[in-house]
């Protein structure tokens, strides 16, 4: 009996904890909901009668073209590398990952640096064939550009998920197909991608929400959309309401994205009748064929990765003797430092809410889980908005009812402590899954038997599960520290006075036009985003054996 009540003390201790930790996170939301009763700044009738209309047209534009070119690249290499074999396929399963370990941002000014009069191109031609251009060799600081940029950037979602999908698909289906008189070209469009629209669809919705959250690619190109209208609303001309206006709406977008995806997704299942998958066994196609895969990888490679990286390098290479000095290993330092300290705290907070629905007789607990992952949808400048405004009047309350001043300083607002938790806010999601997976690894049982055995609930977490989960654990604390280091947007609005990340520094330079020097910086982040890549293409590779 005593051990009954013990557990049921212990249960709802953790629910405690997961309901603190959910109050925490969602408080940006809560924070945009309650202002938006507020009456609109002074701002918002300016931005509404001459603005708004491009935010919508150019952000519309932006996820459209996106969706579209990411749906192309994504599903053909996928189906390309999942179903032929051709030289240098094995290759390409993880070359065609890399782009995700590059920040649009990055991929924005470099080929910008390619394209321009002194880059690579140019050179080359007025060297060898003496072709003088005049300007940019093709101009990309548009809309067509940044939906260019952006796409080569995050294809990678629709490729890795799409992939998946096309790995589990049964041979037996595609064999019926052949057999109904379907050829290869028939068979992708009747079954192969029907099957894999669920997968197609939310690699489409990652994309879209990274594309809502980007700040650097757009900015820098000169397209305004909601994003680069919160800057311009809170920096250019300090109103907050108007700021916070303009993040409802782009959460409107988040939201219909978000149903789109569980709309057309429903209940549908595809599942074997009889139980037995059979894997799709890779077709040997006539040598044209061969090299055509080949090419249309290696094309989009160059493209999306290999070209840049070399353009970085070659940045690096002429300017490190100036830029690598003792403040840039201080930025280095500061950058892993909030990264892995936030990597810390999201793993600790995942831990405790994942072991309180593990132990909690409540089933709403599980509700409390969704929505403190609920950040990683929403944009960063939408967090960093909805983080400052509570930490400014909290900062307001201190100084009145402490101090009795009229003013306040920064104490809370414009500090560290609100940068690090709004990375919490915004990568809950990113470290919680890794964490999930491991505690559904290891099961229940363990927990029940240690209960039954008198041992309470803390020791068990302690002694058994976390070092059961210990990969879990430090796969999420990797995935949250990568994350946070290429995070622009949400970093420029809370970061403290002065103070640099690498994304900043490299953002900063950038459009300072001092591109060059930018690149080993961004270099840093890129080698660093390569890590969880590995990761992700031996998980797969695992499915695919």
């Amino acid at each position: 009996m005593k051990t009954v009540k013990q557990s049921y003390y212990w249960w709802n201790k953790w629910t405690g904890y997961s309901l603190l930790i959910l109050l925490l996170v969602a408080t940006p939301l809560f924070t945009i909901f309650i202002k938006l009763f507020d009456k609109p700044g002074g701002s918002w009738l300016h931005i509404a009668n001459n603005l708004l209309f491009g935010y919508f047209q150019n952000t519309i534009m932006l996820l459209i073209g996106v969706a579209l070119l990411t749906f192309l690249l994504g599903v053909s290499t996928a189906w390309i590398v999942s179903n032929y074999e051709f030289p240098g396929r094995r290759y390409f399963e993880w070359l065609l990952i890399l782009p995700l370990g590059f920040p649009g941002y990055i991929m924005a000014y470099t080929y910008v640096g390619i394209l321009d009069y002194t880059g690579p191109i140019q050179v080359f031609l007025r060297n060898t064939f003496d072709i003088q251009v005049r300007g940019s060799l093709i101009d990309i600081m548009n809309l067509p550009g940044a939906i260019f940029i952006l796409s080569i950037t995050l294809f990678p979602y629709v490729f890795l998920i799409t992939r998946s999908s096309f790995l589990q698909q049964s041979k037996t289906l595609q064999e019926a197909s052949f057999l109904l008189g379907a050829n290869r070209f028939k068979t992708f469009f009747k079954v192969a991608l029907p099957m894999a629209r669920p997968a197609i669809v939310a690699g489409i919705a990652l994309a879209s929400m990274e594309v809502l959250n980007d700040y650097g690619t757009v900015k820098y190109f000169g397209v305004n959309t909601f994003t680069t209208g919160i800057f311009r609303a809170w920096f250019s001309m300090g109103d907050a309401s108007t700021a916070i206006y303009l993040a409802a709406i782009l959460m409107v977008f988040v939201f219909v994205i978000l149903y789109l995806e569980s709309l057309q997704r429903g209940n549908r299942q595809y599942a074997s009748t009889n139980g037995v998958q059979k894997p799709t066994a890779r077709v040997h196609p006539t040598l044209a064929k061969k090299l055509m895969y080949s090419g249309i990888c290696l094309v989009i490679f160059l493209l999306s990765f290999l070209f840049p990286f070399l353009q970085l390098l070659n940045w690096v290479s002429m300017t490190y003797s100036k830029v690598v000095n003792q403040d840039f290993f201080l930025l280095i330092y500061r950058s892993f430092g909030l990264a892995a300290i936030t990597g810390l705290f999201i793993v600790v907070f995942s831990v405790i809410l994942l072991y309180a629905l593990r132990l909690s007789p409540f089933k709403w607990v599980k509700n409390i889980t969704k929505v403190a992952t609920l950040g990683y949808a929403i944009p960063g400048a939408v967090i960093a908005v909805g983080v400052m405004i509570p930490f400014i009047a909290l900062d307001k309350w201190v100084y009145s009812t402490l101090f009795s001043a009229k003013t306040a300083s920064l104490l809370f607002s414009g500090t560290l402590f609100a940068l690090v938790f709004a990375y919490v806010v915004r990568f809950m999601a990113v470290g919680y899954n890794p964490v999930e997976a491991g505690f559904q690894k290891i099961g229940i049982h363990i927990n029940e038997a240690s209960r039954l055995l008198g041992v309470r609930s803390t020791k068990t977490l302690w002694k058994i599960d976390l070092p059961l989960i210990k990969t879990s654990l430090v796969s999420g604390i990797i995935l949250v520290f990568v994350d946070v280091l290429k995070e622009l947007p949400l970093t420029l609005i809370l970061r403290p006075f002065n103070y640099q990340t690498l994304a900043t520094k490299a953002f900063d330079m950038a459009t300072n036009e001092m591109i060059a020097e930018s690149a080993n910086a961004a270099l840093i982040i890129i080698l660093t985003g390569i890590i969880p890549i590995i990761f992700l293409n031996r998980l797969i590779r695992k499915r695919e054996l």
